[in-house]
């Protein structure tokens, strides 16, 4: 036996806790009508999952709860337990017993415990459907419903003989795996959907990446070019101010020399000619011509300057020319005020201090970009003026340089005449005048010598000062490893290191072309946009890698939904050929209790069409004769129909039989369908009410062969049907209204009458 016990209290008519053992095959309830026997039936639906109050005679929760009486209040609980002998694993549970429970409160509050544990309904349905046991299966027969199976439709039969061939659980599983499908889908929708709102954004990102990635490589591209540009011509200017310090040495050590011998010629003039007139000429002519001299040094350097500024804005001329685009002009001193921070900021090697001599220089670029980001100059007529603005100023210096060059030579004439006097004389105290005039022509020369190595000097100094601001620029653009420019090697065609003095050789046209080429690939990265857009690749990273995410998932799904569509084809597939051969078992089984109850005669179930399905083919077959199409529907299941021939009768439907033969036909179905997959136990609420005593006698027999494979409970009033049970219970009820409970056991009765 797999049923032990069944345990009430507070449910409908039993108020008091009452317990019903099974310990035989065959159990029966016996009573008086409105007693409360058929209340056990009911129980069993009740702790099993019945979620139908109509299917256990209530309207609400609460009718399930006993109400109270004048003798006995109301219950607020109404609990049914049911216990089940599990050693031979009946329940998938490694437990020898299981306890199932069930508790309803007046609030309609529900609870499941199995072994005490609380538990959801799902939990109990999918334990109790490996068993093929259900709530409201066909197992469970209460009253009036012995000829349900007769009454149902073909659909509703189909799900009955699906419930008692075990196949609800196949069911319950495809149902499941369509929910899960649907679900997937949905979700395939709305991945789909989210890719569809990202990929415009995703685009124009990647068209923003592009850019910045081309704006990368003309980095790239611009930091070869710098370090090429800037390690020539730091080399070239280094090179050419060594050398010019050089050429210097030898012309400053001469006049130094020349200086003290002309100091003490004057001595000697001072002290035998001290009142000589022309001593005094002599001197004042020096006077006047070092005067002359060092304003023409000025001028010279001026005018060197004032070159080297109309050569840079000629060079920003020509490339503003070159790329056809107008910028800010910005004035020369505000950008050399820049540089010299820039020059002051790296001469430390402290990171710290670097770092804010870094924001300090930024803040002043960005100060300078704010001041002129609104002075755009039209098209080149702001480099044109500053041209000629400079050209008039270095006009007036060369215009005062050719009077004082025009007043020096005067001078000169002079001093020539005064020398010339000088030779007529013969005294000796003129050799220290003839020194004075030598000396001064050979520092006339030696002057003339240095204010050309000036000259240079200054260009040099001002191809420096472009070299710095060039050096700062690049920092800005490309990075801090321009700084290393020194460190560089550059190499000919044949990947051979050129050496520094090869620098010195080359046309100062080449090094221009390559100014030229930074230009040029400064404003195409200026034009490109010029940052480093680093938000923007990290934002394009971010909206790709969700992208991709989203494009695994819906991978994920569409592979999963591949796996449900597969694992719902193999169900119904399977459920298909159970349920064939089910129905074949059924058929034999069918054919023989029904033989048995009428003597004779045939009996079988078929798989057919719903009408519905029959009607829609017929239409479809017309249509397609008539060439006219009909809108498709939801395919129909198939269902299950009953065939009887009774014997001796030309009685073949159904609704020809009376009462009585209906009784037996469901009742010789119902046992069929439980002899093919015979369940725990079956519970028949007086389905043997409309049989007369022969029809009860065979009742009697096909019950007690039922009991080999399954355990019953039979609520009855039939005395043959209760001399075929092991125990009896009668149930009785007082003037309380509560049902109570005694117990005859006929093997202990039989045993006391011997």
């Amino acid at each position: 036996m797999y049923l032990k016990s069944l345990e009430l209290t507070g449910f409908k008519s039993f108020a008091k806790k009452t317990e019903l053992s099974f310990n035989t095959p065959i159990t029966s309830i016996v009573g008086p009508n409105g007693s409360g026997k058929s209340n056990t039936a009911e129980a069993f639906r009740f702790v099993l999952g019945e979620q139908s109050i109509k299917s256990m005679r209530g309207k609400r929760t609460e009718d399930l709860i006993w109400n109270g009486s004048p003798e006995v209040g109301r219950s607020n609980r109404a609990s049914v337990k049911l216990m089940f002998d599990n050693r031979k694993r009946l329940l998938n549970l490694d437990v020898d017993e299981v306890t199932i429970e069930r508790v309803i409160y007046r609030d309609s509050g529900s609870e499941y415990m199995v072994n005490g544990s609380p538990v959801r309904l799902r939990d109990i349905v999918e334990l109790l459907a490996g068993a093929h046991i259900g709530a409201s299966g066909h197992h469970i027969i209460s009253q009036g419903e012995a000829d349900r199976i007769l009454n149902a439709n073909m659909r509703e039969r189909r799900e009955m003989i699906e419930d008692a061939l075990g196949l609800k659980i196949f069911e319950w599983k495809r149902e499941e795996s369509e929910r899960k499908l649907l679900k997937t889908e949905e979700n395939m929708k709305q991945v789909a959907s989210l890719r569809r709102e990202i990929a415009p954004h995703i685009s124009f990102l990647k068209k923003q990446v592009e850019k910045i990635e081309k704006t990368k490589q003309l980095k790239e591209e611009l930091r070869g070019l710098y370090l090429d540009y800037l390690k020539r011509e730091h080399t070239y200017i280094t090179e050419s101010k060594r050398k010019i310090s050089e050429e210097e040495s030898a012309p400053k050590a001469e006049l130094a020399d020349l200086e003290q011998k002309l100091s003490a010629s004057k001595k000697i003039l001072e002290e035998t000619h001290g009142a000589d007139a022309k001593t005094q000429a002599i001197i004042a002519v020096e006077e006047r011509l070092g005067s002359l001299r060092r304003e023409r040094e000025s001028l010279s350097r001026d005018i060197g300057r004032l070159e080297g500024e109309i050569a840079s804005a000629e060079r920003m001329k020509s490339a503003t020319e070159l790329t056809k685009v107008s910028e800010a002009l910005i004035p020369i001193s505000e950008v050399e005020s820049i540089a010299k921070e820039v020059e002051e900021a790296f001469q430390t090697e402290d990171i710290g201090l670097l770092k804010r001599a870094l924001e300090t220089v930024k803040h002043a670029l960005s100060g300078l970009l704010d001041k002129y980001r609104q002075k755009k100059n039209p098209s080149l007529e702001g480099f044109e003026r500053e041209i000629l603005s400079l050209r008039e100023k270095k006009q007036e210096a060369e215009k005062k340089l050719s009077d004082i060059q025009s007043s020096e030579r005067e001078v000169s004439e002079d001093e020539k005449k005064l020398r010339l006097d000088i030779e007529r004389e013969k005294d000796s105290s003129r050799d220290a005048e003839k020194d004075v005039f030598r000396i001064m022509a050979r520092q006339n020369e030696l002057h003339g010598t240095l204010n050309a190595l000036r000259v240079r000097l200054s260009e040099l100094l001002h191809l420096e000062g472009d070299f710095k601001r060039e050096l700062t620029e690049g920092i800005l653009l490309v990075g801090r490893e321009l700084i290393e420019f020194e460190n560089v090697k550059i190499k000919n065609q044949n990947e051979e290191e050129i050496q520094p003095s090869e620098f010195l050789r080359e046309e100062r046209s080449v090094q221009e072309e390559r100014r030229r080429k930074v230009e040029k690939l400064k404003i195409r990265i200026e034009d490109a946009g010029g940052g480093s857009g680093a938000e923007v690749l990290k934002e394009f990273a971010e909206a790709t890698e969700r992208d991709q995410f989203l494009a695994r998932e819906l991978a994920d799904l569409e592979k999963g939904a591949e796996t449900l569509k597969q694992l719902i084809a193999e169900l119904s597939l399977k459920l298909d050929e159970e349920f064939r051969e089910g129905i074949l078992k059924i058929n034999k089984e069918f054919q023989n209790y029904f033989s048995l109850m009428f003597g004779g005669g045939s009996a079988k179930l078929s798989v057919a069409k719903p009408e519905k399905k029959v009607r829609r083919e017929m239409d479809d077959l017309l249509a397609s004769e008539e060439g006219v199409s009909i809108p498709e529907e939801e395919e129909k299941e198939t269902g299950i129909d009953i065939e009887v021939n009774l014997p001796r009768k030309k009685i073949k439907g159904l609704m020809m039989l009376s009462g009585g033969e209906r009784a037996l036909t469901s009742i010789a179905l119902l046992f069929a369908m439980s002899q093919v997959k015979p369940p725990p136990f079956i519970i028949l609420d007086e389905t043997d009410a409309a049989l007369d005593e022969a029809n009860s006698k065979k009742y009697g027999d096909m019950v007690e062969n039922l009991s080999k494979h399954s355990q019953l409970i039979l609520i009855t009033h039939n005395r043959e049907t209760m001399s075929r049970a092991g125990v009896i219970y009668g149930v009785t009820m007082d003037k309380s209204g509560v049902s109570k409970l005694l117990s005859i056991a006929f093997d202990e009765a039989v045993a006391v009458a011997k």
